[in-house]
C-alpha cells in the first residue's frame, strides 16, 4: 500500500511535471487553482491555454495522461485530504469547501482515489 507521504500524483498516475513544463498547461493550471471551488468548465480551460476544445481536451490527456475531468476531481479529493487532516468540519462542509457540488460526488470521488470513503480516510489520519 502507498504510503501518505509519497507524491499522490505518482499514485493517481498522471504526468505532474507536464503540468509546469508546457506553458499551454502552466495557464491552465494557474486557472484551475484560482477557480478552484467554482465549476470549471473544459471550454473554459480550454480558452485558457488557447486551443479549441476537443484539441484541448487530446493535449492534456496525451500529456498529462488522464483526463482533464478526472484531473480536476483528483485535485478535489486531494483538497479535502487537507481540509479533513486539518478541521473538524463535517463531511458536507468539506466537500462544498473542496468544490463538489454535493457529497456524494465527493464520496464517488474519493472512492475512485483514494480507494476509500471520505470518512474511512478520515478516521485513517484523525482516529479521534
Amino acid at each position: 500500500m502507498a504510503m501518505e507521504s509519497e507524491n499522490p500524483s505518482l499514485r493517481f498516475g498522471f504526468n505532474e511535471t507536464a503540468l509546469r513544463y508546457y506553458p499551454r498547461l502552466q495557464r491552465v493550471e494557474r486557472y484551475v487553482r484560482e477557480r478552484s471551488l467554482k465549476e470549471i468548465r473544459l471550454k473554459d480551460a480550454a480558452d485558457a491555454a488557447g486551443l479549441e476544445t476537443k484539441y484541448f481536451s487530446a493535449f492534456f490527456h496525451s500529456r498529462v495522461g488522464v483526463t482533464f475531468r478526472d484531473w480536476i476531481r483528483w485535485l478535489r479529493v486531494e483538497r479535502a485530504k487537507e481540509l479533513m487532516r486539518r478541521e473538524d468540519d463535517g463531511i458536507t462542509h468539506i466537500a462544498f469547501s473542496a468544490g463538489f457540488r454535493d457529497v456524494r460526488s465527493l464520496e464517488r470521488a474519493f472512492k475512485q482515489f483514494a480507494g476509500v470513503t471520505p470518512v474511512q480516510w478520515r478516521s485513517s489520519v484523525r482516529p479521534n
